[in-house]
């Protein structure tokens, strides 16, 4: 096992046991929603939110840095992930509480369990003082922009298979699956891109202003690539009326390129390339 950063010394014990327990409880959550029967939904419900819950728990110890020799927090492209994916399991777990969500369970399952383990092993990097105060709100927008665009790409698969399995019946109303009526499925994917977009513009300013100097590094060039396909598909659905297909591929192309600009980037850093400032 690939031991976490800031965790050496006489903190590893502690820093380890903490991260270990609830990454392990998580795991074992997402493991046993996977394999279980659509049939029951509330043993579902309840396995799943006990996943989840414990994944919180993990994300908490890994950000905050717990039993590491310096004070600050852990941040990488594991732990980002963790996050996205944490999120786009909290809408999911509210909305399948509300209307059945057929198809996504054992999927938002599997992508949960590989995400705990990602960031169990690769906890990140120990940030400490930064050099502007806004840094970790540039961050938090950054990554709740990550976990809007992950629950419209989310909703926007549930559309596309709605809409497949439509034109597949000859019955429209009967074909319809249990669910979201297909409209309101729609309105909502878009709903979530543009608070992403919105969220995803504030964090793209507030890293303009108190980043001194400007580098037009790969994640910038890929944020500012992402951003320009969203504004595209949000134009194009206001304009042209977009929908369907042809939306969800914008939605996934900026989503993509979002990936990359952070989790790729640091990804290639941490894991590739064995460097570990962090920028």
């Amino acid at each position: 096992m690939i031991l976490p950063n800031g965790m050496a010394g006489t903190g590893l014990t502690a820093g380890m046991l903490a991260l270990g327990v609830p990454s392990v409880f998580a795991l074992a959550g997402y493991a046993a929603a996977a394999r279980m029967r659509d049939g029951y939904s509330g043993e579902l419900r309840s396995v799943m939110m006990a996943g989840w819950l414990a994944h919180a728990v993990a994300i908490v110890v890994d950000i905050v840095g717990f039993g590491a020799d310096q004070v600050g927090a852990r941040f990488g492209f594991a732990p980002a992930l963790s996050v996205t994916l944490w999120l786009v399991l909290a809408v999911y777990i509210v909305e399948s509480s509300l209307v059945p969500l057929p198809g996504a369970r054992r999927t938002l399952a599997v992508l949960g369990l590989l995400a705990v383990l990602l960031a169990w092993l690769f906890p990140g990097e120990l940030l400490g003082q930064q050099t502007s105060r806004w840094a970790p709100v540039h961050w938090l927008l950054g990554i709740a922009s990550y976990g809007l665009f992950g629950v419209a790409v989310l909703h926007g698969a549930m559309l596309n298979r709605a809409e497949r399995q439509m034109r597949v019946k000859r019955n429209v109303v009967s074909a319809a699956p249990p669910g979201l009526p297909l409209m309101r499925l729609e309105r909502l994917t878009f709903h979530f891109v543009w608070a992403g977009f919105i969220v995803l513009t504030a964090a793209i300013v507030l890293g303009g202003w108190f980043a001194q100097p400007w580098r037009w590094d790969h994640k910038t060039v890929l944020s500012m690539l992402g951003w320009i396909v969203f504004a595209a598909l949000l134009a194009g659905r206001q304009r042209f009326g977009w929908r369907g297909l042809q939306a969800t591929r914008w939605l996934n192309a900026g989503a993509g390129l979002l990936l990359l600009a952070y989790v790729g980037s640091r990804f290639v850093l941490e894991v590739l390339l064995h460097r570990t400032s962090f920028s």
